[in-house]
């Protein structure tokens, strides 16, 4: 995937680590492959897709990663084990990339999203008690759009960002503060 992305586009400058998986289930019904596909999918696969992607990003003096971690990489949430899990270690790895990389100019961070209406969040979504309890629950007093990642993407991503790394940018409204 890494060599026909670098065919086509060229070598990686930027990474941004979005996808991931959370199947919601309770701690006692989380089977081995369960656990393994959660891991790999939030974790392993951003590690490995930099480790291969970061020697170009070294030779040129510049890189940006920015890895999602959420709200479950500092608190738990029902049903939450192995995604809990997966994202205090994309908190953990982020920190450890910066550490690895950002001597030879390449900056790791991770955004920390709250609710934001995706894929993994439509049941959420469609529960109108649910996404107003979590609205509340937010110092600003509704749940995340999906353009107020834009700009700390962007930040994170640009030279504006040098002298930042392994920071988690919560994006969260104020999720956390409560």
């Amino acid at each position: 995937m890494c060599a026909a992305a670098s065919d086509i586009f060229g070598p990686s400058d930027i990474l941004v680590h979005a996808a991931d998986v959370n199947l919601r289930q309770p701690a006692e019904d989380v089977t081995p492959q369960d656990w393994q596909l959660t891991q790999w999918l939030n974790l392993g696969a951003p590690f490995f897709i930099s480790q291969t992607l970061v020697p170009a990003m070294k030779a040129r003096g510049w890189g940006r990663i920015v890895n999602f971690a959420w709200l479950q990489t500092t608190r738990a949430f029902p049903s939450g084990i192995t995604y809990g899990a997966s994202k205090g270690g994309v908190g953990q790895m982020t920190r450890a990339m910066a550490e690895a990389w950002s001597g030879d100019g390449i900056n790791a961070n991770a955004i920390g999203p709250g609710f934001f209406p995706t894929e993994l969040t439509a049941t959420v979504f469609a529960d109108a008690d649910r996404l107003a309890r979590n609205a509340a629950e937010t110092c600003v007093g509704r749940n995340g759009r999906l353009e107020d990642i834009d700009g700390p993407i962007l930040f994170l991503c640009s030279d504006a960002s040098a002298y930042v790394t392994e920071q988690i940018l919560m994006i969260d409204g104020g999720f956390t503060a409560k």
